[in-house]
């Protein structure tokens, strides 16, 4: 049976990587996790998950990105797949953007740049529990 997906979208190689490793050291091999840097690519990873009958259950989206910024991109996956738990990490996002994918997205959280590493995970654990 296939595990389920974590993905943290953002510009930004390095916040990948520290995800990625946060992610994996509290949660092990419990999940897979991919990473994309940025919305278009994201977009194509939800896709081929999807297609192998693989579920994603969370994603980690930075807002300031190159091309579509992370609210858009967010109402966008919410509009095709709204049971997936969405959590946008910035530290810049303006708040009209961030009320706005409440409103349109069902946000569960927005976490702010340099994040604290429990704070993420328990932010992840949360948005899990109500699946």
């Amino acid at each position: 049976m296939p595990k389920p997906v974590i993905l943290c979208v953002d510009d930004e190689v390095v916040v990948l990587n520290s995800l990625k490793i946060q992610l994996k050291k509290e949660f092990g091999d419990d999940y897979l996790y991919e990473v994309a840097e940025n919305a278009d690519e994201a977009m194509e990873i939800i896709e081929e998950i999807k297609e192998d009958d693989n579920d994603i259950l969370v994603i980690v989206s930075d807002w300031l990105m190159p091309g579509i910024k992370g609210d858009e991109f967010l109402i966008r996956v919410h509009q095709k797949y709204p049971r997936i738990v969405k959590v946008m990490l910035t530290g810049q996002a303006d708040e009209l953007a961030i009320e706005r994918v409440k409103e349109q997205a069902n946000l569960h959280r927005c976490l702010y740049k340099p994040w604290d590493g429990q704070e993420l995970v328990e932010t992840i654990k949360s948005g899990l529990a109500k699946i």
